[in-house]
């Protein structure tokens, strides 16, 4: 059996400069639903097509020589890579931050927790 390579660590990038990620969890929702009609066999016949969203939940260490103001970005362009060679570039455009928290404890590193939604995804 030969061994596999998986994507490790990534680098994400807002607007060409470069953060360092602790956490990102991505969400796709398609916007699809499911169409209830009445008939005989009492059961939903099929599904139509709404508008798809992108939410991105993104945990970053707080550089202490660049505080950049997250509740302020608008329309910024997130692209994640992996950190290592090989692997799919993913962007995601025209991104607002819709929330930013900090947190501090004693053991870990300043971080910030930032939600993003995004209007569009491209796999480069």
């Amino acid at each position: 059996m030969a061994l596999k390579e998986y994507v490790g660590a990534i680098v994400l990038e807002v607007d060409g400069a470069e953060y360092e990620v602790i956490d990102l969890n991505v969400e796709h929702d398609t916007g699809k639903k499911l169409v209830k009609t009445m008939n005989k066999t009492g059961r939903a016949l099929g599904f139509h097509k709404g508008v798809e969203t992108f939410e991105l939940s993104v945990t970053a260490a707080i550089p202490k020589d660049d505080p950049k103001d997250w509740e302020a970005v608008e329309g910024a362009k997130l692209t994640i890579y992996p950190a290592s060679d090989g692997g799919q570039r993913e962007s995601y455009s025209d991104c607002v931050c819709i929330s930013a928290g900090r947190k501090y404890s004693v053991e870990n590193e300043a971080r910030v927790d930032l939600k993003f939604l995004a209007l569009g995804h491209t796999k480069e």
